[in-house]
């Protein structure tokens, strides 16, 4: 479905905003940006790689953002009007800001339904949702928003700027930067998953976890993710690290600066994320697992040892990325090699029809 209308611009000023080509006419009007599939012609749209730009025509989108090289500049442009730029990835993400809708918000203030304690201190312009609930000693910076159902336990501080949606629990002492944005039902700062047998009971005796977690400025984190706080001393995010939606931060990890975490990964106690590291989707690490500056994990991977700075792994246990294709496609090999063998006389077939056996 194409995105919700909104006020036109002109291709020109478009156009100028981005330094493109215009091919075609400059004075259309659109009103917002859509997929090439979903695009009518009051809409942008973009081509940024070959497969699409065998498909533009088929799109009933005004105007395009085409990376430069991708279509012919002298061909007919349907009467549609494209806008030649260097990426059009990276400038339909600067459409994207112009045309979205400003972002729904509390009003400015305290909603009589919330709770704050007299002690909390509120910078200014804070906007404080609905049944929101902020107690002693925690401190809100100016124009942090709080939406619905947000729980601030005692003594927790967020920085100036910084977003928390709907039902996010952060627990006591816990610490959030500036600019920090906290999706939907995540919590940050629950207990950490420590226990010990308890010799006299029979059952298992809970470590308090005294610790704390902080998140630097300009991390955000996605829907129903777990910070869990530290054992003792802290669990950190760093600076500008994105965690996507579903994600496991167990206790006394160490998130470093810039790291991009997709969704449903876990990290168990003590990991240690260097900066810039890139992690797929549902892969899992070992307790005390080091991975190092700018390394990148494979989706699904389970890394059960430390990553050298800058490698590439992928598969369980992970692997570098080379071997580990290597491996699947000898894998894949096998049956081919094991028919072969058999023809050859050096593999054998169980007489009974089961696997083959070994012959000399």
């Amino acid at each position: 479905m194409a995105e919700q209308q909104a006020a036109g611009r002109s291709v020109a000023e478009l156009g100028a905003l981005l330094g493109a080509t215009v091919v075609g006419p400059a004075e259309r009007t659109v009103h917002g940006v859509s997929g090439l599939a979903e695009a009518g012609p009051e809409h942008l749209s973009f081509v940024a790689s070959a497969r699409h730009a065998r498909s533009w025509r088929s799109s009933k989108a005004g105007a395009i953002l085409v990376t430069r090289g991708l279509l012919d500049e002298r061909e007919s442009t349907d009467g549609r009007t494209l806008l030649i730029v260097e990426d059009a990835e990276d400038a339909m993400t600067a459409m994207l800001e112009v045309f979205a809708p400003p972002p729904p918000l509390p009003e400015v203030g305290v909603h009589p339904t919330a709770w704050v304690d007299r002690s909390a201190a509120l910078g200014d312009g804070v906007r404080i949702g609905p049944h929101v609930s902020v107690d002693a000693g925690t401190t809100l910076g100016e124009g942090v928003v709080l939406h619905a159902g947000v729980r601030l336990y005692r003594e927790v501080s967020v920085g100036p700027g910084s977003t928390l949606h709907a039902n996010v629990v952060v627990r006591e002492r816990c610490r959030l930067g500036a600019r920090v944005i906290v999706h939907a039902g995540a919590v940050i700062g629950a207990d950490g998953f420590g226990y010990r047998a308890d010799r006299r009971s029979g059952g298992l005796r809970k470590v308090p976890q005294i610790g704390v977690v902080v998140v630097e400025d300009d991390v955000e984190i996605g829907a129903a993710t777990c910070i869990d706080r530290a054992k003792f001393g802290a669990t950190t995010i760093g600076r500008g690290t994105k965690l996507d939606n579903l994600i496991q931060v167990a206790h006394n990890c160490r998130i470093g600066r810039s790291c991009v975490i997709a969704a449903n990964v876990g990290l168990a106690g003590s990991v240690v994320l260097g900066d810039g590291v890139q992690v797929g989707g549902a892969a899992s690490f070992a307790p005390h697992v080091v991975v190092g500056d700018g390394a990148r994990i494979g989706a699904t991977s389970g890394v059960l040892d430390d990553v050298p700075a800058g490698a590439a792994v992928i598969g369980t246990p992970a692997a570098p990325a080379v071997d580990a294709l290597r491996q699947v496609a000898a894998v894949r090999r096998l049956p081919e090699l094991l028919r072969a063998a058999m023809r050859a006389g050096i593999v054998a077939r169980d007489r009974g029809g089961g696997a083959p056996k070994g012959g000399a």
